[in-house]
């Protein structure tokens, strides 16, 4: 007899205490579409990534051998007291990795290796003699043999026996790579101009730019040695001389060489490296991103003159499909696709089409969900390293889907980034499909009909920082819209205000005028932005927004000295002379940088207690109180407040430092005061607090005060910057363009809402009126319709994305296109606006 199981319906979290989450209790239905929401830094990623994800990973991993657990990187320890009923996790996070070059959006997505599949087995081949074989079962047999039959057939015209390609001769990254190009489709040359920029400088002076490279900078002083004048501008020197710095013989010289540090080394035997193998050599031996990324601007890129691009081996584009080779496909929209893979059906004869079925239905199922997230614009052929962060979630998203688990608990950080309103709804199709598929969904998102969508909402708060990190709510979409407690509620119901600032009636008459020729999607654009108001930059992904903006509009300003305009850029007039860009990136990458040291705080802190009569009795100087300097850090820690340890096939554990207790100072350095505060006790404050502390310390005080006007008063001095979530870190880039005037500056903001509540949201708009009241211009590329509700006017581009974007579809002040709609985004800002109003 088989008795009944009750299975558990509920992950259990029993006293979650990671980051500023108060021990909390909470039950997230299992088999649920289940949201997150709060204001930004109240403890939703804690919940979401830093436990639930963390604790689901780590079960799954603790399954596998220890063999296996020592080659996959792992996870931190969850901070709870219990977590029970947890299935195993995936995230897809916020910021996704960027592929590599050799990656496009069809290996990325795997529909390039079916399509590959489609190409072997349904295609026309041609002999050696030049007949073309029609598509037949006979060459999709040949395929399936083993050995040397493998792939052979025989032209019926001519009687020669030969190979037809096979999928894995198609993959450009493996056997079907063109020889000259190495299949990346692309051949670089040392651009020759990039290492004597500027004849005008000389040696000494960086005339040389590749000698700045790392580990050739004392390459001028090899060349004095050798004879070159290096004190003259470089124009000056005699042929010889150029020859010499330009194409001279690696050679070993004896000298002294006087290095950084000022240590002196005698008889140092020094390796001459003219100005190309400078670079040619970097380029072999460079490991690091950020160096190789350097080296890359010496180089010119042009498309490979073999392969024209297609990455393969030219012989393999004589292989056709319904007519076209595989390059031809790679580069049609996605969007038209199932309609190309219908013709194709139709094309064979009746004795593939069991075959043929098999493939395309399989083609068609990896298509269809990049297709209901709003990618059909895309191809495959697409670099994946030129996909904005929004499409690179969404691929990921999509991947997530094809894959049909089941019991698995998948997370979800902001899915919404970069997505038009147009395409929310698939969206929420693909999100629905995944828990239909018997998957658990917890998703961290801002965008209000996500939100609604769900089956059950847990609001985390009331605040951000030590405010925040209590559940608050949590009940179905309708009943959080009627607790008065909720801050999403209001959105949810309509009732919210969304007008944070008055949106302008007229449009300024001084503009920044430009047009784009010829970029990608966009041709003969004519764009104007007015000056001293806020324009909304909107449209679908892939309309042209970042070609119009980032790509075209700042190099013109930034190059408006030198007259250089980018060469899509064929006319520009504009009053602005400098351009600031603010995204949502992390700020800096160690936990060395803290809000006091991003800000002039830290240094106006360590000149501070350099000045207390402690300190100048021992001698200790401003760098005495930095943790990044030996004078002053903690000797066991090193400055950092943490130890790791490695603890073999277990995850490395990091703790507190047991000497300094996470303070990062040593106790020398610890026990100078100012007002009775070691600089250790003022790091610990937040900025609301510290603001009193400091209001007879006007250089801190007025930093201070700056970061409450952006809405971080919450946030620790000492607190780590990488940490600070995507709102936190736009809004702490701001902070130094708040005190003083800028007429003739241009603020872009690159998705500004990213992690952003719509209180967050009105929060921004407030920074954003205070730099126009500065005389400030703005332009936001988003998609976030309380945003754009709130600008003075709109460019929105479109009307779709890829090939059927690139124009501007609508242009005028905001409040206007609200009430006359002409394109699908002002019709959508347009219910929005209803929905409030």
């Amino acid at each position: 007899m088989t008795t009944k199981v009750d299975l558990p319906k509920n992950i259990e979290v029993r006293g979650a205490r990671l980051h500023n989450l108060k021990n909390i209790n909470v039950d997230i239905p299992l088999h649920k579409f289940v949201a997150i929401s709060g204001l930004s830094g109240s403890g939703k990623s804690s919940l979401a990534m830093g436990t639930l994800y963390e604790e689901g990973s780590k079960r799954y991993l603790d399954a596998l051998s220890t063999y296996m657990r020592r080659r996959i990187k792992q996870g931190t320890n969850v901070d709870a007291d219990s977590i029970k009923h947890i299935p195993s996790a995936l995230a897809l996070r916020q910021r996704p990795s960027v592929p590599n070059e050799r990656a496009t959006v069809g290996t990325t997505t795997e529909t390039f290796n079916v399509l590959r599949l489609i190409f072997s087995r349904l295609g026309s081949s041609v002999c050696p003699n030049g007949h073309r074989l029609n598509p037949s079962l006979a060459i999709a047999q040949a395929m399936s043999k083993s050995g040397n039959e493998m792939g052979q057939v025989t032209c019926p015209t001519c009687g020669v026996k030969f190979y037809v390609p096979g999928a894995e001769d198609f993959a450009f990254n493996s056997d079907g790579a063109c020889q000259n190009c190495g299949g990346s489709g692309k051949v670089r040359q040392l651009d020759e101009s990039k290492l004597i920029p500027d004849e005008n400088l000389s040696i000494k002076d960086g005339a040389v730019a590749s000698w700045s490279l790392p580990g050739r900078n004392f390459m001028p002083n090899v060349a004095e040695h050798a004879g070159v004048r290096i004190d003259i501008p470089f124009k000056d020197l005699t042929a010889k001389e150029k020859d010499f710095v330009l194409n001279g013989p690696e050679k070993k010289y004896k000298m002294d060489f006087l290095s950084g540090t000022g240590r002196v080394f005698h008889d140092f035997n020094a390796l001459y490296e003219n100005a190309h193998q400078a670079v040619l050599r970097s380029a072999k031996s460079s490991k690091s991103e950020r160096a190789q990324k350097r080296i890359a601007e010496f180089f010119s890129y042009s498309t490979c003159e073999v392969c024209r691009g297609s990455r393969l081996k030219p012989e393999l584009l004589k292989q056709l499909v319904n007519g076209k080779n595989i390059f031809e496909v790679e580069n049609m929209p996605l969007g038209e696709l199932p309609q190309w893979s219908k013709e194709l059906l139709a094309s064979l004869p009746a004795d593939m089409h069991t075959m043929a079925s098999e493939l395309i239905n399989e083609f068609i199922n990896n298509l269809q969900p990049l297709l209901d997230l709003g990618l059909d614009y895309l191809t495959m052929a697409r670099p994946g390293n030129t996909l904005s962060t929004g499409e690179l979630q969404r691929i990921q998203l999509a991947r997530t889907l094809r894959t049909e688990t089941t019991g698995v608990l998948y997370v979800l950080d902001e899915p919404s980034i970069g997505l038009h309103p147009a395409n929310v709804d698939g969206l929420i199709k693909v999100i629905r499909k995944l828990v239909a598929q018997g998957n658990s969904l917890v998703v961290v998102d801002h965008n209000v009909d996500i939100i609604a969508a769900a089956d059950e909402i847990i609001e985390i708060g009331p605040g951000s920082g030590q405010e925040g990190g209590n559940v608050i709510a949590q009940a179905s979409p309708k009943k959080i819209s009627q607790n008065p407690v909720s801050l999403i509620g209001p959105y949810l119901d309509g009732q919210a205000d969304i007008l944070v600032r008055t949106p302008a009636t007229q449009v300024k008459q001084e503009k920044i005028k430009f047009e784009v020729k010829d970029y990608f999607n966009l041709k003969d654009v004519k764009a104007e932005i007015p000056l001293n108001q806020l324009t909304a930059v909107t449209g679908f992904s892939g309309a042209g927004k970042t070609s119009l903006i980032l790509d075209s509009l700042v190099p013109a300003i930034e190059a408006k000295d030198k007259q250089e305009f980018p060469a899509q850029v064929t006319s520009f007039s504009s009053t602005i002379n400098k351009v600031v860009s603010v995204d949502a990136s992390p700020i800096g990458k160690s936990t060395r940088s803290t809000i006091a040291t991003y800000t002039s705080i830290m240094d106006n802190l360590r000149k501070l207690f350099a000045q207390q009569p402690l300190a100048k009795e021992r001698h200790y100087t401003p760098s005495y109180f930095s943790y990044n300097n030996k004078e002053g850090a903690c000797p066991t820690c090193g400055g950092t407040g943490i130890v790791t340890l490695d603890i073999q096939f277990l995850p490395d554990m990091q703790q507190t430092c047991p000497t300094c207790s996470g303070d990062r100072y040593n106790k020398q350095v610890q026990a100078v005061k100012w007002n009775n505060y070691s600089i250790v006790d003022l790091l610990r404050l937040d900025v609301n607090e510290a603001v009193t502390i400091f209001k007879d310390v006007p250089k801190i005080e007025r930093e201070l005060k700056l970061l409450q006007e952006v809405g971080l008063g919450y946030l620790h001095l000492g607190e780590s910057t990488p940490a600070l979530s995507g709102g936190e870190a736009q809004r702490l880039k701001l902070v130094s363009h708040l005190s003083k005037r800028e007429d003739n500056t241009l603020f872009v903001f690159d998705e500004p809402t990213i992690g952003l509540h719509p209180l967050d949201v009105k929060v921004l708009l407030q920074v954003m009126q205070r730099l126009l009241d500065q005389g400030a211009t703005i332009i936001t590329i988003s998609h976030d319709l309380n945003l754009i509700a709130n600008s003075d006017y709109i460019l929105d581009m479109g009307p779709r994305g890829g090939d059927n974007g690139g124009k501007i579809v609508a242009s005028g002040l905001t409040q206007d296109l609200i009430k006359q709609p002409t394109s699908l985004t002002t019709e959508y800002l347009a219910n929005y606006w209803n929905k409030f109003n």
